[in-house]
């Protein structure tokens, strides 16, 4: 890295530091999630860039959107599944549409559509804890991905006397065999593919901008609800089988906190991302909130934080009933991002607690004006800025933008973001 853009990197990490630590630095760090918006800037396609092995379309895109618009931090390969697709069509995932797959299931400028089902059916909770490793073999596998299709038939017990024998009459099987070339051939995909990733990376370092993500995790009601039962079956069993979510939840509690304590020194002073999909308000209520989700939540944050790591929690949703609850941390600690709030109100009773960020609605930069988005980041300064502890976000990724309104949105947040 250059000494100038030595001097740039360490101006923007000292810059997010200072706000996430409730300091006022020298202007608000501009650090929106950028997502799709600079393979649109960059004038390429999504399903273009997520077939691209080479990466050099994602690579030329981010390294565009970073020249034209300087944020305050990194941006790489992102979580667009770029270069990704030749591999998800020998794995097949069954929960999963993205933009290009074979039958162009959704648009060529989508981002990729997660389909929620229930994996975890109604009669097979006893086998589902007494037998963790066998459901996940046998169904679980199965019912996420195509490639594991050959384990339903893993059921029959391949122990005692001839167990061998009919292991590996079964893995000899024409759909076995066939499985684990598929699974040899997404090894030696990724392990090229990571190399290309980590150059990106490298040298999005050496231009001279951060990349604040060191790990992530999440709430375990949400890993129940979305990959375990579903939305709809997750709200029944509140009410007709707490006690198997409760199981659930404090079993996964428990292992996420090891791993969070195992990732001590390890990207100290990073942060780890929490994106939070089912507490916001009116999916659960404030009794069920509490106990089901920020009891554990919280714990989690505080777990973060004696990992020496930065709780980025990524709220989804509106969340305005939800604000007292996330009073409830350390101060100087947590940054909250805020999709759908009262961000005068987030300001004002987590000011002094915790760096809070977005609020600023992405699809405005779809579709109205730079007038108009000029004086909504103003607005917005004015409610969150004062006395540091403000991080300018946007709502959600940034997508189709009309560029003037994105440059009319950067200028003003740097501009009028100054102490």
């Amino acid at each position: 890295m250059s000494p100038e853009n030595q001097k740039k990197y360490d101006e923007k990490e000292q810059r997010v530091k200072d706000a996430i630590a409730l300091k006022e630095p020298d202007r608000v760090p501009v650090t929106p999630p950028a997502e799709l918006f600079p393979i649109f800037n960059a004038g390429f396609t999504v399903a273009e860039v997520v077939y691209d092995t080479t990466l050099e379309k994602s690579r030329t895109a981010a390294i565009k959107y970073l020249n034209d618009f300087d944020p305050d931090s990194g941006t790489g390969v992102g979580m667009v599944n770029a270069g990704e697709g030749p591999a998800m069509e020998i794995t097949r995932p069954k929960n999963m549409r993205w933009a290009g797959m074979p039958g162009n299931v959704i648009d060529d400028n989508s981002l990729q559509q997660f389909i929620e089902y229930p994996l975890l059916l109604d009669d097979e909770f006893e086998e589902f804890f007494s037998d963790r490793t066998g459901w996940t073999i046998g169904k679980s596998l199965p019912r996420n991905y195509a490639i594991y299709e050959p384990f339903e038939k893993f059921r029959e017990y391949l122990g005692g006397m001839g167990g061998v024998r009919r292991m590996a009459s079964l893995f000899s099987s024409p759909e076995f065999r066939s499985m684990i070339s598929d699974l040899w051939a997404v090894d030696e995909f990724y392990k090229s593919y990571q190399d290309r990733v980590d150059a990106i990376n490298q040298e999005i370092h050496d231009m001279g901008y951060p990349v604040y993500m060191g790990g992530g995790a999440g709430v375990p009601y949400d890993g129940y609800s979305d990959f375990l039962r579903g939305s709809i079956l997750t709200m029944e069993d509140l009410y007709e089988r707490p006690q198997d979510i409760e199981r659930y939840i404090d079993e996964a509690l428990e292992r996420s906190l090891e791993m969070i304590a195992r990732s001590k020194g390890i990207n100290e002073g990073k942060h780890f991302f929490m994106a939070l999909h089912k507490g916001f308000d009116g999916f659960l209520s404030g009794e069920h909130y509490r106990k089901y989700y920020w009891s554990h939540l919280q714990k989690i944050i505080l777990a973060i934080i004696d990992s020496g790591h930065v709780p980025y929690i990524y709220t989804e949703g509106k969340y305005d009933s939800r604000i007292d609850c996330l009073t409830e941390v350390p101060p100087g600690k947590v940054f909250y991002h805020f999709e759908e709030v009262d961000m005068a109100v987030a300001k004002k009773k987590l000011g002094g607690i915790a760096c809070i960020s977005g609020g600023f609605p992405s699809a405005m930069l779809d579709w109205s004006t730079p007038d108009k988005v000029r004086d909504a980041v103003k607005k917005l300064m004015d409610d969150c800025a004062p006395g540091g502890g403000y991080i300018f976000e946007t709502s959600c990724g940034l997508g189709k933008c009309k560029r003037e309104n994105v440059e009319a949105m950067f200028e003003t947040a740097r501009e009028y973001g100054a102490y």
